[in-house]
């Protein structure tokens, strides 16, 4: 489940970042008040700004949803991780769990 979750959270980053540089700046509509061809854009003379700008709170909104969902889900492992000591393999930490690793 945690992996699932995580390769959507990518797909919708990725999403996120590609909706937000498809975005004009406030600038930009300087020129296509003065006819410079607003009418040729893909989603018509002024729907481009409504359908990006509520798609790019739809994917935020489920980034940050995802991200609290993951976190949650990373707090609550819960005990020692099976990375933390990369000289022992994991197959002899779990045996190994009720001991403290040395110090150095």
């Amino acid at each position: 489940m945690y992996e699932l979750l995580m390769v959507i959270y990518l797909l919708v980053a990725v999403g996120l970042i590609a909706l937000i540089l498809l975005q004009k700046g406030k600038g930009a509509e300087m020129g296509a008040s003065f006819g410079a061809g607003a009418s040729n854009t893909v989603f018509g003379s002024g729907g481009s700004g409504n359908f990006l700008t509520r798609m790019t709170a739809i994917m935020a909104v489920t980034f940050f949803l995802l991200s609290l969902m993951l976190g949650n889900m990373a707090a609550n492992t819960g005990g020692e991780e099976d990375w933390m000591d990369l000289e022992v393999p994991a197959s002899e930490q779990a045996s190994d769990r009720n001991e403290l690793p040395p110090v150095n």
